[in-house]
């Protein structure tokens, strides 16, 4: 594609985006009904679909980079993806729910089991930060170690938050008084027409066209955002860490929004922190395909967007915790110190990078 004039990869650019965000409202439509007929609507089942579902842009950035040795747009969209991802839950904060009285997003939606949803993630981070560290060439039947942990730790995590949803040695199982009423793991809100209506065959069919509609924009993205980086002479961790991550998390915002005008507050969150910890695990993939050790080629700027991913979803963790009630500029405290990090973030990001 870089032998494409500019304003047409422009184009091709916003189309494959513009594909993302309508796929990733059928998948969530689709996934909505799945998950009330096949009853897999538990942290073990439906948030797995929901991961993986909302996740496929970054999925086939991941696999076309390690096909094509582009590790770094692979590495730097994945961590750069996480904390934008932990970014998208201000958006939800701040538009998801709006008018008078309306309390904050993790006011409404807090719980023990968002907090151990949060914790696995910033578990995830830690080990893709000691990874990087690791020898090039520990490598064992196209694995390494880290990798391997992160797979591990991210079963482990959904384990957990399965049994959490189930019983928790709290009063109320770990629900805050006063939230949105809401069964771990599972959506509140029936499907909505016309989905509904449809025979199973037709929404598994909808859904699949829908997932292999993501896959090939995802990959159209990251071809046109990869040409689009070496015109306006951004280094590949800038463009993955911005704007490709911010294409890819269409689905994420989509999906979000529609959870939380269900009144799915908890699912809404719960989305984005199992997206998170879900992300990581991507890099067995590329390890696979590739055969190298992904992680110990990542860069300071790398392992700084790691950082900022486990900082922002910590401050996530405490509202939580605290539950701040009052609104600031139309969002929570935890939201606004967010944002706040966030830019701060990126601004130091461009001083990193170079």
């Amino acid at each position: 594609m870089s032998a494409l004039p500019f304003g047409v990869l422009l184009l091709i650019f916003a189309a494959a985006a513009a594909v993302v965000w309508i796929a990733g409202i059928q998948l969530s439509k689709t996934t909505d009904v799945l998950d009330a007929r096949w009853h897999i609507g538990s942290a073990f089942g439906g948030l797995i679909i929901l991961a993986v579902a909302t996740n496929l842009p970054e999925i086939a950035i991941t696999v076309s980079a390690a096909i094509s040795g582009n590790l770094e747009v692979a590495v730097g969209n994945i961590l750069g993806g996480i904390a934008l991802q932990t970014v998208v839950l201000v958006i939800l904060d701040a538009f998801g729910k709006r008018g008078r009285g309306v309390r904050p997003l993790t006011y409404r939606a807090a719980s023990l089991v968002l907090v151990l949803e949060a914790i696995v993630v910033v578990a995830v981070l830690a080990v893709v930060t000691a990874g990087s560290q690791l020898p090039g060439d520990l490598i064992i039947a196209r694995l390494s170690p880290d990798v391997v942990l992160i797979a591990a730790l991210w079963l482990a995590g959904l384990f957990l938050v399965q049994r959490a949803g189930h019983h928790l040695p709290w009063h109320a199982n770990g629900a805050a008084p006063d939230g949105t009423p809401h069964t771990a793991g599972h959506r509140r809100a029936k499907p909505r027409p016309p989905h509904h209506t449809m025979s199973t065959a037709a929404v598994v069919a909808v859904f699949v066209v829908s997932a292999l509609a993501t896959l090939g924009a995802g990959v159209v993205l990251e071809r046109a955002g990869d040409a689009i980086a070496d015109e306006i002479g951004l280094s590949g961790v800038l463009f993955g860490a911005t704007i490709l991550a911010l294409a890819t998390a269409l689905p994420e915002i989509s999906t979000g929004l529609q959870a939380i005008r269900q009144g799915d507050d908890n699912l809404a969150m719960s989305d984005i922190f199992g997206g998170n910890a879900f992300l990581p695990v991507l890099f067995f993939v590329a390890t696979l395909i590739s055969g190298q050790a992904v992680l110990p080629q990542a860069n300071g700027a790398d392992i700084y967007l790691t950082a900022l991913a486990a900082l922002l979803t910590l401050v996530y963790i405490v509202g939580l915790i605290f539950r701040p009630a009052k609104k600031v500029v139309g969002m929570g405290v935890d939201s606004l110190t967010v944002l706040v990090l966030y830019g701060v973030g990126i601004a130091g990001l461009f001083a990193v990078a170079g």
